[in-house]
């Protein structure tokens, strides 16, 4: 058990701002909504999160599938290098949007029925694409599909909130997981299954499977009460209230956006290493060597163990060296495929333990506003990772990959000052 004023990670919340109408309605609904909040049993069974993770990980998947085919629909389609090139973009801003203004629903209605109906119409809008006879349709699919797949992040949310507060770490990790494999995996997959029927047959199968997800959802994940009374309006503005109001929440915001900003750093710039000398390698077995960073993955489960022991802050701090260290490593990898390899899982692992140890806090700091919270800091997160894949190219071209290695670990030192900045505030 913790000790009074702290919270289970070992961060002592900070004083906020009173609660407003615009933040968390009436005193006596949020004081209820703490209590409903809280989890009254043990916490989810494994097997329910196994199943979550799953379908968070296919939801997920929607936003990859188009990257590896590209060229396949280009050429179908009649598409210009300019407009196959907006598939990836529209993909990336239908999801930002998703996050600001559909995630945050999940603390004012049913967050069972909402991550369904969200569900049901990514498999929806996946057949749109499927059918698509024009890029523009294709355009229109790709966003409605990002834009839905927010879903992923209403199942994570109520991962946290079945959770106790001494699960709550390994919980979100074993969903969040889900997430990321999905991300990683569907790159390859979809890449086979357009040998099998062209590049359509890939968005099919997904579509197929996300109707399935939102079937086997509504069977299985149990009803939580609502946390907050607020129109639509009014939740929106006590999104952006919460950063105002909660330094926790800006600070680990701003500490996810610098990491994954180093992590995309990587991800963009290893394939322009890759296709070039001395490796020159083909595009599939690229992509295959992205799966290394797979282990970075399953490696968030030790993390989170020890999140939930109390240790958030050693695990951030660890993390955040790593990420710092990973880019040393990555140097080395310009002409060694060893030093490269082991440089990505570092990199790998130091951002899952960052992403995970700052949600278990998170998480914990306003029960009733968990969807909310975890809409502002994923908003946060992504837009890092955005900025960090365009500085990755403008940097590549002009000083290649000891400039890129210079950069990833700039930013990543930069977490790593946001975290000694935290860790100063708690001391006392």
């Amino acid at each position: 058990m913790t000790s009074t004023g702290q919270t289970p990670t070992g961060l002592r919340p900070e004083p906020t701002a009173a609660t407003t109408a615009g933040t968390a309605g009436a005193a006596g609904a949020a004081g209820a909504a703490r209590t409903a909040g809280e989890p009254r049993s043990g916490g989810p069974r494994r097997a329910l999160l196994l199943l979550m993770a799953v379908a968070t990980g296919l939801s997920c998947a929607g936003n990859y599938v188009a990257q590896p085919l590209l060229d396949l629909i280009s050429r179908d389609l009649h598409l210009g290098s300019v407009l196959a090139g907006l598939v990836v973009t529209a993909s990336q801003a239908g999801y930002a949007l998703g996050l600001m203004l559909l995630v945050p629903l999940g603390d004012v209605v049913d967050r069972r029925r909402l991550a369904v109906t969200l569900f049901s119409a990514t498999a929806l809008f996946l057949t749109v694409s499927a059918l698509a006879p024009t890029g523009p349709l294709l355009l229109a699919g790709t966003v409605l599909t990002a834009l839905t797949s927010v879903g992923a992040q209403v199942v994570v949310a109520h991962a946290a909130a079945l959770a106790t507060a001494e699960t709550r770490g390994r919980a979100v990790a074993t969903v969040m997981a889900g997430v990321l494999l999905g991300g990683l995996l569907a790159r390859t997959a979809a890449g086979g299954l357009s040998e099998l029927g062209g590049w359509r047959t890939a968005y099919w199968v997904l579509a197929v499977l996300m109707a399935g997800a939102a079937v086997v959802l509504h069977r299985v994940l149990p009803n939580l009460p609502v946390t907050a009374d607020l129109r639509y309006p009014a939740l929106l503005r006590s999104t952006l209230a919460l950063l105002r109001d909660e330094p926790l929440l800006r600070r680990r915001s701003l500490l996810g956006a610098l990491s994954l900003a180093s992590y995309s750093v990587q991800l963009t710039a290893l394939t322009f290493l890759l296709a070039g000398s001395p490796y020159n390698w083909s595009a599939p077995a690229i992509g295959l060597f992205g799966l290394v960073g797979a282990v970075g993955v399953l490696s968030m489960t030790f993390a989170a163990r020890l999140s939930d022991r109390g240790h958030v802050q050693k695990v951030t701090g660890g993390a955040t060296a790593l990420l710092v260290a990973a880019w040393l490593i990555l140097l080395a990898g310009e002409h060694s495929l060893a030093w490269l390899a082991v440089g990505v899982v570092a990199l790998n692992i130091g951002q899952q333990a960052v992403l995970n140890s700052s949600q278990t806090v998170l998480y914990a700091l306003r029960p009733e506003a968990r969807s909310r919270i975890n809409s502002a800091f994923m908003t946060s997160f992504f837009l890092g990772g955005a900025l960090g894949s365009a500085l990755a190219s403008v940097v590549w071209a002009a000083a290649g990959w000891s400039g890129v290695c210079l950069l990833g670990a700039g930013l990543s030192a930069g977490a790593f000052a946001v975290w000694g900045w935290e860790r100063g505030r708690h001391a006392h």
